[in-house]
Parts: C-alpha cells; structure tokens; sequence
C-alpha cells in the first residue's frame, strides 16, 4: 500500500489535527475506548446517544479493508459512561505499517481516552479451550515485534509516553478481576477462560507446524491483530482491557482436511457476540477508574 499506509511516523501536530477534527464534530468526550474485533462491531447498538462518524469522513484516517470491520467510529454512553467504539479495526497485512495501524489509538488518547478495550477472534491454540469460548487476555506474544514490527519503532515524543514503557502488566490486573467476577455472575463461567494472545502477522492462516510452535512457546489462542493496539494504549498510559473470541480451534494434526476459515470466524463471532457484547457492557458499567 502506498501513500498513508506506508507511513512509519506520525508526529504529535499530525495526530492533534485528527484529534482537534473529530471533537469539533461530536460532543461526547470519551474516557473508555473500545476497539471490536471480526464480527464484533454489533456493540456500537448498546451506545446510546449516538453520534457516527464513517471513517471516510476523518481526513489522514486509514480505512478498514476487511469483511466484518463496518468502518465507523461510533461515539456514546454506555453504562452511563462516555465511550468511543471502533468498528473495524486495521491491520498490517493490510499494507498498513504498524504506525498507522495503531493511529487511532493515539486519536483516542488525545480526545480524552484513558482505558481501552480490545477484542478480537481468534484462533483456539489451549486444548482445553472450545469454540466460542471467551478468553480474557492476561498476557501476550508479539512474534511480529520479534523481527522489528513495533508500532513504537522511531522517534519518540514524551507528550505520548516514554522511549522505553515496560509491558509486563499491559493488561490491568483490576480489570481482569472484575470481568471474571460479572462473567461468572452472568452465568458465563462455563466458556469464560483466560490466557495468553499471540500475534502472527497473516493474512494467512497458521501451519501446523507454527501452531505447534505457538503452544510450546506458552499461547493459548491466535490472531492478526491487537498487540500493536496494547502496545500504543500502554505507551500512553491507558489501562488496557482484552478480550478474545475463540472462533475456531487451530489445525495441530498434518494431512487432515479441516481448515480455518474467514467464515468460520464470522459465523461463531455472530452465534457468541451477543454474551461477548453484554460482558463489555457490564464491565464498562462496572468499571471505575
């Protein structure tokens, strides 16, 4: 991808403009951020009061490619408090670098931001884990980060955050504790798990070799996304919040015919998104900062 999407570095008057553009069109002013995965952007019809701006409205914004990333930044309450939802998300197999990809969190940050959500499909990697199981994020392995792509790669402005941000607790401990606490209070703990994301760049799906691999190295479940988002949110000093949707287990057996699929992903994200979307509600309701 040329042009924007090839951009490795922003600077803080590029993001402020974009930040400056969206406030002077809606009048909520978000303290949580929360960025749906595939097939997840259903949650935007909890908001209420709200104020929809299509990314292809916001000029220097990227634009979201994939089937199931509606493309709107949906501004509102919900559990009576102040939220911005991404529906639609980008990713670097997209041809965005990782700078772009993570953009918007750093939009986020500037409008007033201080948590963010994130949530995903994934694959499921844990034996023990099922489809349709809800994982909460607990850690994460950025193997794209391993050969150099890092959204933090360049210069660094203090006004964002340090040059060095530790990312051992990137997920919030307190979070964490409180979803666990509402999924089992919602009669969620049968499916409720949690776990460890990997990040794999795509867009291909993982061999069974690399699936091996990824359970060795300690992942529970895989995706295309989120890391780089974390990554932004903590240099920013966000509490960061994920979730991830088992959509479909991985392949760990050669010369078998199953395979993974985008409609697989899809399809289990339609069945399961509604207790996924309540979880969300309830934890922003519950949240206290």
């Amino acid at each position: 991808m040329s042009g924007q999407g090839a951009r490795t570095s922003y600077t803080y008057e590029d993001i402020k403009k974009i930040a400056d553009y969206i406030l002077a069109k809606v009048t909520c002013r978000p303290v949580i951020g929360i960025i749906c995965g595939s097939g997840l952007g259903g949650l935007a019809h909890d908001v209420q009061d709200q104020q929809v701006l299509p990314y292809t409205e916001i000029e220097g914004f990227p634009k979201s490619t994939v089937p199931g990333h509606e493309g709107n930044l949906v501004f509102g309450t919900l559990g009576n408090k102040p939220v911005v939802l991404m529906q639609g998300r980008f990713h670097c197999y997209e041809g965005y670098s990782a700078q772009t990809t993570t953009l918007p969190v750093r939009v986020m940050y500037l409008i007033g931001v201080k948590a963010l959500f994130v949530t995903n499909a994934a694959g499921g990697i844990n034996p023990n884990f099922n489809v349709g199981d809800i994982m909460i994020i607990k850690d994460h392995l950025n193997l794209p980060g391993f050969s150099g792509l890092n959204p933090l790669v360049g210069p660094n402005d203090e006004r964002f955050g340090p040059r060095f941000p530790p990312v051992s607790r990137a997920y919030d401990a307190d979070i964490r504790k409180l979803a666990r606490s509402l999924g089992q209070k919602m009669g969620f703990q049968d499916y409720m798990r949690e776990g460890v994301y990997s990040m794999v760049f795509g867009p291909n799906y993982e061999t069974v070799t690399e699936c091996r691999y990824l359970k060795i190295i300690g992942a529970d479940a895989v995706g295309m996304s989120t890391v780089p988002e974390v990554l932004v949110a903590v240099h920013c000093g966000m509490k960061v919040f994920g979730l991830s949707l088992i959509t479909n287990k991985v392949v760990m057996e050669y010369d078998v015919q199953a395979t993974a699929s985008h409609a697989e992903v899809l399809e289990t994200s339609k069945k399961r998104s509604r207790d996924l979307q309540m979880l969300i509600a309830e934890i922003v309701k519950n949240y206290a900062d």
